[in-house]
């Protein structure tokens, strides 16, 4: 296994430690939802962007830069001339322009202007994802960074 996949498991790995928080913290309900989200999505979200970029890296077989790995296929490096784009790439693109993978990589929605609630300093944002999304995300990630890997195995 590349030290790219062993990144992306890693990161896939620490989303789901958050997202069992995330449902142990729902469960407790000592804190509203809304509050719940805003707390664990952000960092939910970064590791699953951290996961994807890792395997982006891993099927397209660029070379790690420096820093945070890409967050989507337009921040690969550029593929030599000659060179034709892998089926997983075509596949990925496709599933950033639609489609689940879209959602994730969307920018959360900025907090709607509405008045606060006496006591509550959340407040509700444009279609935030929650949780089940969020665990949603993680299994997709998952199968599809499997059934990559195998196919890349064989080669």
């Amino acid at each position: 296994m590349s030290s790219a996949r062993a990144q992306a498991n890693h990161e896939l790995y620490l989303a789901n430690i958050l997202l069992a928080g995330w449902r142990d913290a729902a469960a407790a309900q000592d804190v509203p939802a809304l509050t719940l989200t805003q707390a664990y999505l952000p960092a939910v979200r970064a590791h699953l962007l951290d996961a994807y970029g890792w395997f982006l890296l891993q099927v397209s077989g660029a070379e790690r830069g420096t820093g945070a790995p890409p967050h989507c296929c337009a921040d690969l490096p550029e593929i030599a001339e000659g060179t034709a784009v892998s089926g997983e790439i075509r596949e990925f693109e496709q599933l950033e322009a639609s489609g689940w993978l879209a959602e994730l990589l969307a920018e959360p929605g900025k907090p709607a202007q509405v008045s606060r609630l006496q006591g509550n300093l959340a407040v509700p944002s444009a279609a935030q994802a929650d949780c089940e999304q969020a665990q949603q995300w993680v299994t997709r990630l998952g199968a599809v960074f499997d059934r990559m890997s195998d196919s890349l195995d064989e080669y």
